[in-house]
């Protein structure tokens, strides 16, 4: 089916293509001209544009007061736009394999110079095992054209990124185009590795977001996690009220994912 609009640039590395394409109103990054990794929009350039991305943040429900974070895959930089536009205070580390990949997120997707930006040229999972910076959120999107990372579902991954965590920290994880086998397997690592301290649900898109807890999952009541919710809306202009209903059960109260 391809990706709608112009090819604007068209690179490669030693591990394949990088692609842009642009319309009137968007920019997208692919790294096959089939599926798109990241998407930019020309009107709102550190705002997330992917339903799944937004979903994502809110893991960021969970925490008090957020004031380091890592990105594991950068793509475009949208999620990393996106943070440090919202919280002038907060530190980001953004761990990408390849450096072609940065330089066309910083051509064409604008993602700032910024002090408060930290960008790891490294293979994720050598990075997380060996990293000292202890992060109060992870974000976990690693894709390439065949689908997930099958690191992603590797057992000493995980476990390196609880250990990578504040003691009040979540790993988020984004679950997407998995075979049931595959599924089966994180679902069963997840629940080993981090003691069943998970929530999740799914987005329209069919992405699954998962949160996985380094300690138990916080006790959050419904006009707690709503207020909360309302404020991340303003600071970040996500509909975060929606994802927060997600996570609540029938009684009001943040309820655990199946795994």
């Amino acid at each position: 089916m391809g990706i709608s609009g112009t090819c604007i640039s068209s690179i490669a590395d030693e591990h394949g293509p990088i692609y842009v394409y642009e319309t009137r109103q968007s920019r997208t990054l692919s790294f096959d001209g089939e599926i798109s990794q990241s998407c930019m929009n020309l009107n709102n350039i550190d705002g997330l544009d992917l339903s799944y991305t937004q979903a994502m943040m809110a893991g960021l429900l969970f925490i008090p007061s957020v004031e380091t974070a890592t990105v594991m895959g950068l793509g475009a930089g949208s999620m990393v736009k996106n943070l440090l536009s919202s919280f002038p205070e907060l530190s980001v580390h953004a761990i990408e394999y390849r450096e072609a990949v940065v330089k066309t997120a910083q051509k064409y997707f604008y993602l700032p110079d910024s002090n408060r930006l930290f960008i790891h040229i490294d293979d994720a999972v050598k990075h997380i095992k060996n990293t000292d910076i202890k992060s109060d959120i992870i974000f976990s999107d690693l894709y390439n054209t065949a689908g997930m990372e099958a690191n992603q579902v590797q057992s000493s991954y995980l476990l390196d990124c609880k250990h990578a965590l504040t003691d009040g920290g979540v790993l988020v994880l984004n679950i997407c185009n998995t075979s049931l086998q595959l599924r089966q397997a994180l679902d069963q690592l997840l629940s080993g590795e981090f003691n069943n301290q998970l929530l999740r649900f799914e987005v329209e898109s069919g992405n699954t977001i998962v949160f996985a807890f380094k300690r138990d999952v916080p006790s959050i009541d419904r006009k707690a996690l709503l207020t909360k919710a309302r404020w991340l809306h303003k600071q970040m202009n996500i509909p975060m009220e929606q994802y927060a209903k997600l996570l609540l059960d029938k009684k009001g109260r943040v309820k655990r994912g199946r795994s």
